[in-house]
């Protein structure tokens, strides 16, 4: 700790992070100056834990060491023994400007699923379980509630994807951020065995492409998105929408869809090849990252209809076809690829597992790029 810090304290789960008041010839703090003063509020944050406890709680797993509140989050690695050859897999991401429409609706609870979404299904693409994610808010100023409810949002979406939360930080920055304004990211940890690795190495001519519904526009392209609505358009986050059946805001909020465990289940009951998650940069772009360069991806926009936020977007702001395929997911969240023989029973697992899955196109010889063909269907 640097001289004339604060002291160190230590919440149970939560550490917090302090500003340190620096005093230099142009930056004189007065005798008596408090840290409340300068906007940190040590008791908020701890009201904070206090109201995260019951939901952190319920995002454990069995080989977590010890309770809450250490300088690290506790592991046991020994669980990895019956691997074989286990490879770890990490994966670390934010939210982006999607934290903006949370701020302007005043609802904090679902964000976590963005959050969670954006890092357990990145490694999840390579086969790995995630086992383990930590995050960290960083805020204008410490409102109990609202940090409780991010982090009650983080923990539920941690406890759907089989994870455990470990831990987390968070950060007063009073001066750098509004009183009103917050940043939250995280990381995740998992594992695969190393022959069971999917990727470009498995994919070749003849494999099947298959498409899971995303929820929604998930958690990339906010940038447009907000510029579409709230700049071009004007439209408030309160105004109903025909398209969406709810208002702008509960649309634009809707909680990106976590598939780590049905892709795990998936790849334990079929032979899949590859997996790719379609975040920013949109479906081919993310799909040409699990392609070996000598084959290509053939799809097909005529055996779905993406959501209405897609088309309203587009026609609301002008958004021509090409830039809101490379900029939103067009209603696919992830893409599996599997062997040609599997694909029927791929589908019958995902129905199961109550996720909407199809067919969208092919593997073939080529130059590792996608092609998407036709129209989507109306």
């Amino acid at each position: 700790m640097a001289p004339g810090g604060p002291p160190a304290r230590k919440a149970w789960y939560w550490r917090r992070a302090y500003t340190l008041l620096a005093v230099s010839s142009s930056h004189y703090v007065a005798p008596g100056a408090t840290y409340a003063g300068a906007g940190v509020d040590i008791e908020a944050g701890d009201r904070a834990v206090e109201l995260m406890k019951e939901a952190v709680a319920q995002a454990q797993r069995p080989e977590v060491v010890g309770g809450l509140g250490g300088f690290a989050g506790l592991f046991d690695a020994s669980a990895l023994k019956t691997y074989r050859r286990p490879l770890l897999a990490t994966s670390t991401d934010g939210v982006g400007t999607k934290v903006a429409v949370a701020q302007r609706m005043d609802v904090h609870d679902t964000i976590g699923f963005d959050l969670v979404g954006m890092v357990v299904d990145d490694i999840v693409v390579c086969g790995a379980e995630p086992l383990f994610m930590t995050d960290y808010i960083a805020c204008g100023r410490v409102v109990p509630e609202r940090i409780a409810a991010i982090v009650q949002g983080i923990a539920a979406a941690c406890a759907q994807a089989g994870c455990a939360l470990t831990g987390g930080e968070t950060a007063e920055h009073p001066g750098l951020l509004g009183p009103d304004e917050y940043d939250i990211a995280g990381a995740t940890t998992g594992v695969v065995e190393a022959d069971d690795l999917l990727g470009a190495s498995r994919v070749g001519s003849g494999d099947v492409v298959i498409a899971l519904a995303s929820s929604g526009l998930h958690a990339n392209g906010y940038s447009l998105v907000r510029h579409v609505y709230f700049d071009v358009a004007g439209w408030d986050v309160h105004r109903d929408v025909a398209e969406f059946g709810r208002t702008l805001g509960e649309e634009l909020l809707q909680p990106t869809r976590i598939y780590a465990q049905d892709c795990l289940a998936l790849a334990r009951e079929t032979d899949v090849h590859a997996m790719s998650h379609v975040t920013g940069g949109g479906l081919a772009a993310n799909l040409e990252r699990v392609l070996p360069s000598n084959t290509s991806a053939v799809l097909e926009r005529s055996t779905w209809t993406p959501q209405p936020i897609f088309s309203v977007t587009a026609r609301i702001g002008g958004v021509a076809e090409a830039e809101l395929e490379r900029t939103l997911n067009m209603g696919v969240g992830m893409v599996v690829i599997v062997a040609a023989g599997a694909a029927d029973h791929a589908l019958r697992v995902l129905s199961a597992r109550g996720v909407e899955s199809w067919v969208v196109g092919e593997i073939v010889d080529g130059n590792g790029s996608v092609h998407l063909r036709g129209r989507y269907a109306t």
